[in-house]
């Protein structure tokens, strides 16, 4: 075993009394849903938080919340391992979320017949009320003729907040597909309803903008924009498959992006979820988080070890965290996020392989020690 490996092996887990005190200090886990949203373009919904918000102030973030007694009903006991399994409440509260936050509503007609159309209007009196608690979502959509959307929402990984973080969450975060064309009601079957996000009035939000997921990477690469692991890592995956911007010499535009999007599913739906790399380790068997499904992923980043080369901390994806600790839940093995956390929030942010990352250390330490032999 190298020393990267050995660094890797032994921070992963504190010593006991650490361990002890952290788990003395553990903050509960709040239950909470987050949707990545694709525009009919397959670009990206994020939100951009305010600076005084008490969680991820000032980055962006996809729409989503903590679920509420009052419009979701009561809940799995917390303590329970059920409170981390994607369920109705968990799609219900990604709905009412991503509407009180971006104006966004995922709402079908009550008779079945598409997706609902509601007037600017009525939209925004309808999020006062909900956000206010003064009416719950679903009697609110019942007034105006809706249900939500939940059976189009894919669940997409579950994150649980490492412990030794004042406040956690576990968070379901879910895929939602815009239709490509959405034809408005009394309107010719070419136009269709625009989808456009707008603010909350800077109540949790200073803006709501769709983006190809490569460019919100481009930006957080550049430091213009602050990502969370979580986000980065859900937009990395997506933009793999989202990276072409279709063309109309190439023929039906709308065919291409939804040629992408049965390409985002079929990965989604794969097992082994491991991906075939041309430069991947040789005869390396795939770990048992392969079998786990990417709607059944549960990710709690633990600290595996800290670069020579940049001082990043590599984060492994791999564990479930200690609410799910002896279960058959796990999350990404192959995959490791490189960050530094700073005081303005997390910087240089980028998801790698974690035999790369391992190789490269292993690498800079053979470095060293042959400059130290000389």
């Amino acid at each position: 075993m190298s020393a990267a490996q050995k660094r890797a092996s032994s921070s992963s887990s504190s010593a006991p009394d650490d361990a002890a005190k952290k788990e003395r200090k553990r903050a509960p886990v709040r239950p909470s849903s987050s949707i990545l949203l694709l525009s009919p373009m397959n670009q990206v919904l994020l939100l951009h938080r305010v600076q005084t918000s008490s969680s991820f102030a000032s980055a962006h973030v996809f729409p989503g919340g903590n679920l509420s007694s009052f419009h979701e009903g009561e809940l799995p006991p917390l303590d329970s391992q059920e409170i981390h399994r994607d369920s109705e409440a968990y799609r219900l509260a990604a709905v009412r979320e991503t509407f009180e936050e971006s104006g966004i509503l995922l709402a079908r007609r009550r008779d079945g017949c598409g997706l609902l159309s509601v007037s600017g209007e009525v939209m925004e009196a309808g999020r006062k009320e909900v956000h206010g608690n003064r009416v719950k979502f679903v009697d609110w959509l019942d007034g105006i003729g809706g249900v939500p959307d939940l059976d189009d929402l894919i669940p997409f990984t579950r994150w649980i907040t490492p412990i030794g973080v004042p406040k956690r969450f576990s968070t379901q975060m879910y895929l939602y597909m815009l239709p490509l064309s959405t034809p408005a009601p009394g309107t010719p079957d070419h136009q269709t309803i625009i989808h456009t996000p707008t603010h909350d009035g800077g109540l949790e939000h200073t803006a709501a903008t769709f983006d190809d997921a490569s460019a919100w990477l481009d930006r957080a690469r550049a430091g213009e924009i602050l990502l969370f692991p979580p986000q980065l890592y859900l937009l990395n995956l997506v933009s793999e498959f989202t990276r072409t911007s279709p063309s109309s010499a190439q023929g039906d535009v709308a065919a291409q992006y939804q040629s992408q999007r049965d390409a985002l599913l079929q990965f989604l739906q794969k097992v082994p979820t491991t991906a075939i790399r041309p430069n991947a380790t040789p005869n390396a068997k795939p770990h048992a988080t392969a079998q786990i499904p990417w709607a059944e992923k549960v990710m709690s980043p633990t600290s595996l070890f800290i670069r020579r080369s940049d001082k990043r901390v590599v984060l492994g994806l791999d564990r479930p965290g200690p609410e799910l600790k002896g279960s058959d839940r796990g999350g990404d093995w192959d995959r490791v996020v490189l960050v530094k956390f700073q005081k303005e929030g997390p910087t240089g942010v980028e998801v790698r392989w974690r035999d790369e990352v391992l190789r490269e250390e292993r690498e800079e330490e053979d470095g060293k020690e042959g400059s130290a032999k000389l």
